[in-house]
């Protein structure tokens, strides 16, 4: 399986590095991961945050690769439980089909973004940084490699 996540902006906070770390050497044997970290735009007195989103969201869109299955972290996305984001996710692997996975920047993503995905999923009602939500995907991809292998990480 091959993932990329396009993600906006450097993570900022040690205590979430080594938790990014702990599951990607989980995932490593499973999935072929790589992450693409872009510019983040600081907004300014001339600089308005849309302006910060659209510029994010041209860098995001040069990014991307024709053909992949394009998923968009957003707020505002379909909210799933754990099997079926697994089954979205074998199904991708079981046509050979790369996946790619957005996640914007402290201000969201560009409308032109949002509306390429193929799925636009929301990890959760609740708002969590751009930085959290990381960790919490990269938990939620090896949760997700783990039913697809009917490993006992997840209870059903």
């Amino acid at each position: 399986m091959k993932i990329r996540i396009i993600q906006i902006g450097k993570n900022k906070d040690n205590y979430l590095d080594a938790g990014i770390s702990e599951y990607l050497k989980r995932l490593k044997p499973f999935v072929n991961l790589e992450f693409m970290t872009l510019k983040e735009v600081s907004p300014s007195k001339t600089f308005p945050v849309k302006k910060c989103v659209d510029e994010e969201g041209q860098q995001i869109l040069k990014a991307l690769n024709n053909g992949d299955y394009l998923l968009i972290l957003d707020e505002k996305g379909k909210e799933m439980g754990s099997v079926n984001f697994a089954k979205i996710l074998k199904s991708k692997k079981d046509i050979g089909r790369s996946i790619c996975i957005v996640i914007g920047g402290p201000f969201g993503l560009a409308e032109e973004v949002i509306n390429k995905a193929d799925m636009v999923l929301s990890m959760s009602k609740m708002t969590f940084t751009h930085q959290m939500i990381r960790l919490f995907l990269l938990e939620q991809i090896y949760r997700a490699v783990c039913i697809i292998q009917g490993k006992e990480y997840h209870i059903a």
